[in-house]
């Protein structure tokens, strides 16, 4: 599969789990379309860096690697001009992925009783 393929697959996947982080939403599953908005938000991302032909790293948050990417390289203009927003978003997002699925564990907290409809809707607005 070439590089260009495989950023085209996650951006269509992205597009999918876009729509269940809507549909968990509708059903008023707030940390499950949190957790969807940030695959989301996961799978864009390393889709545009992947076209772009820019590694990233094997992790959930690649803000570091967009901040590097704009003082570096010569990237498009539309892209350029996002980075900070994507990065806050990628950054944000990864840090609530696994609470928004599993909980505060320690605490004995489920992800329901976490977040809750403002945050649900913040993260699809973001994503």
């Amino acid at each position: 599969m070439r590089t260009d393929e495989l950023a085209h697959d996650y951006i269509d996947r992205a597009g999918l789990t876009l729509e269940e982080a809507r549909s968990a939403f509708e059903k008023e599953v707030y940390s499950l379309a949190i957790r969807r908005a940030q695959e989301t938000c996961e799978l864009s991302l390393k889709g545009a860096l992947r076209y772009l032909a820019i590694e990233y790293p094997r992790d959930h948050d690649v803000s570091d690697v967009l901040i590097r990417v704009k003082e570096i390289r010569q990237i498009p203009k539309w892209f350029y001009e996002k980075i900070e927003f994507m990065a806050a978003v990628s950054s944000d997002l990864a840090r609530k992925r696994g609470p928004a699925f599993y909980g505060i564990e320690r605490s004995v907290t489920p992800a329901s009783k976490i977040f809750g409809r403002d945050e649900g809707l913040r993260a699809l607005r973001k994503s």
